[in-house]
């Protein structure tokens, strides 16, 4: 994690996500996700490049089963785009910075 980026448990979800004003991005990810690693570096760029309008919160599936299952997240990566509090916009699997920051600017209005 890093300045632009926040772990987020199931225990702090609430709080941190749902509680939260504005934009939320939420990465469900784990460790021995290849796909997950490679958007890693992009989602920190996005999270500095639009910091003030929009955090980037990070999900662990395995240390925190029960979020990822309320929001029936059933591959990963899965992003979820919160905005004060509601889920707007969801994207499955990997893609190129450009287009993650393509569907951020779309959702950050």
């Amino acid at each position: 994690m890093s300045e632009h980026t926040v772990a987020v448990t199931d225990a702090t979800f609430s709080s941190d996500v749902l509680g939260a004003k504005g934009l939320v991005l939420v990465d469900f990810w784990a460790e021995w996700c290849g796909p997950c690693k490679a958007i890693g570096p992009a989602l920190e760029e996005i999270g500095e490049e639009f910091a003030g309008k929009l955090t980037v919160a990070k999900v662990n599936i395995d240390d925190n089963p029960a979020t990822p299952n309320t929001y029936a997240v059933t591959g990963i990566p899965t992003l979820i785009m919160f905005r004060d509090g509601k889920p707007v916009a969801k994207k499955v699997g990997a893609a190129p910075k450009s287009v993650l920051r393509q569907w951020v600017a779309e959702n950050a209005g």
